[in-house]
């Protein structure tokens, strides 16, 4: 459908905010959208996630809750919703398009009784990878077939913008570097936060910057032990871990797991703890998310694979049945990609190492 005028000029606007994505990050990125969305939209209150391209795990939210209290309840019910859930969105999509006995938990539960009218939800997918969610709230009135017009628009170029900045956070380490962990977070199965090792909070810090004076909100491990829930009710088979970028290069893994007697329930219901592990991320995944976000092609990305494992052009043109000219060709192909101009610097980014 044609957008209406001011949906229109603020597409231009969006389209112009992705085309300047790469001062200040995914957080500043998506901290403009937002002022974009909510002046045309109306929004008041939102969520707009990274994911792991893999999982679609969430993780680095920015987002404006007015019941943050119960900011773990609401996280185990949206992983917990089959309705217009991300990871099965091929556009956007509003609540109020669906009979209310079919919007799922979050809704039920935990919406409706605070006063939300509708929430209009849209996915950020490429051929490489999930790379966000964003939800948006409405209190007074429904999102209408305009509004989701103008979402499913700007879906694509704020995928885009989206996945280059995550390519943007991949500089060599520095020499000597800390690395963490691996740190533990254990949760209640209704998420609440029982303990942590002493460094966990920082980290967590650092994923979510607390406001002044307030503990570090853990919403990344929320997000993880949540997908675990919903693995365990057979919502969704995804597993329960996600990848995220902490700062200077340094990406994180997360992943949830019960602890405990593995003879016991081990369904939705369990009520053993969940533990949240955080460490580095490997070379080998960290080496799978740079090739997704810089656009890698397959040949591309089996090339840099060889390259990782210490392989020479020679061995490389063996092992993917190429001429040495060929490899040299893609290997061009991976420089200009990644703004690298050596393998030495290739693979310091790649891997972190």
């Amino acid at each position: 459908m044609a957008l209406p005028p001011a949906h229109a000029r603020s597409r231009a606007r969006v389209l112009r905010i992705c085309e300047a994505a790469g001062a200040g990050g995914a957080h500043a990125l998506r901290v403009r959208l937002l002022r974009e969305f909510r002046a045309l939209l109306g929004s008041e209150s939102f969520a707009f996630l990274l994911t792991d391209p893999v999982t679609s795990v969430g993780c680095s939210p920015v987002a404006r809750v007015p019941f943050l209290p119960e900011l773990p309840r609401l996280i185990r019910l949206k992983y917990l919703t089959r309705a217009d859930r991300w990871t099965s969105l091929t556009g956007a999509a509003a609540l109020s398009g669906l009979p209310e006995g079919a919007r799922g938990p979050l809704w039920e539960e935990l919406l409706r009784p605070h006063g939300v009218r509708d929430v209009a939800s849209v996915v950020f997918r490429d051929r490489f990878g999930c790379w966000g969610f964003l939800d948006l709230w409405r209190y007074g009135a429904e999102f209408g077939p305009a509004d989701l017009a103008y979402l499913d628009e700007v879906a694509g170029p704020v995928t885009e913008a989206l996945r280059r900045a995550q390519a943007a956070t991949f500089p060599a380490r520095p020499p000597g570097a800390g690395r963490p962990g691996p740190l533990v977070l254990l949760l209640a199965p209704d998420l609440r936060v029982r303990g942590q090792t002493p460094e966990a909070a920082a980290y967590l810090a650092g994923l979510v910057p607390p406001e002044e004076g307030r503990a570090p909100v853990p919403a990344a491990a929320y997000n993880v032990a949540a997908q675990l829930l919903a693995r365990e009710a057979g919502v969704d088979p995804g597993p329960p871990r996600a990848r995220v970028h902490l700062a200077d290069g340094l990406w994180l893994t997360l992943r949830a797991a019960r602890v405990g007697d593995a003879r016991g329930d081990g369904g939705a219901g369990s009520d053993r703890e969940i533990a949240v592990t955080i460490e580095e991320t490997t070379p080998a995944d960290r080496l799978d998310v740079f090739c997704r976000a810089h656009g890698l092609s397959a040949r591309e990305t089996e090339l840099l694979g060889h390259l990782a494992e210490g392989a020479d052009s020679r061995e490389v043109a063996a092992a993917m049945a190429l001429s040495a000219h060929t490899v040299q060709d893609h290997l061009k192909s991976v420089f200009a990609k990644t703004s690298t101009h050596n393998r030495r610097a290739l693979l310091a980014r790649a891997l972190g190492v």
